[in-house]
């Protein structure tokens, strides 16, 4: 297999990955309560949605220019580190209330 085959056969693989992955945020909100949480979880199906238009990018990167692929890296790893920080952030507030 080509390298540029097995690159498609990944991303194709993380769009369906991250597909799964945005119907479930979206089917979870529905049951998710208002407040602090709420505002999170909010915030959190915006990153997946935004996550999951981004993934469907990458099969084209080869096409765009280096300045714009740096630009959506850095822009990923931005978003991803702050997908990771509310995630964190709200397990701790889930566990906190089922510690009361």
């Amino acid at each position: 297999m080509s390298p540029s085959v097995l690159i498609l056969t990944i991303n194709i693989a993380a769009i369906v990955v991250m597909l799964v992955c945005l119907a479930t945020v979206y089917k979870l909100r529905a049951n998710i309560p208002g407040g602090v949480v709420g505002k999170q979880w909010g915030f959190l199906t915006s990153l997946v949605t935004l996550f999951t238009l981004g993934y469907f990018v990458t099969p084209f990167f080869a096409k765009l220019p280096p300045d714009v692929i740096n630009l959506v890296v850095a822009l990923i790893f931005f978003f991803g580190a702050v997908y990771v920080l509310i995630t964190v952030r709200l397990i701790y507030r889930i566990i906190e209330e089922m510690t009361r």
